[in-house]
């Protein structure tokens, strides 16, 4: 028993284990968030709003099935990354 949890575990470790990209859609957003107001209470608020309707999640998900993969096969991120602050 000990030894097939073993395995499985190792086994969902290399599955798992990949070269993401550089999440430029939740990246985006999330530097976004960071800017949109001056006040810290405004940004959190935004922040969870985001994530209850799933602009976050979805962003994020998109940057792993999508995005990040276009990039691996084509070579280059249809979505831009953020700017540096």
């Amino acid at each position: 028993m000990k030894k097939s949890l073993m395995a499985a575990a190792l086994g969902l470790g290399l599955f798992g284990a990949s070269c993401l990209g550089p999440n430029n859609a939740f990246n985006g957003i999330t530097h976004w968030n960071q800017n949109v107001t001056e006040s810290k209470w405004g940004n959190e608020a935004i922040f969870i709003g985001l994530h209850i309707i799933p602009v976050i999640p979805l962003a994020y998900v998109g940057d792993i099935l999508i995005f990040n993969s276009i990039e691996f096969w084509g070579g280059e991120n249809p979505i831009s990354p953020p700017p540096a602050d």
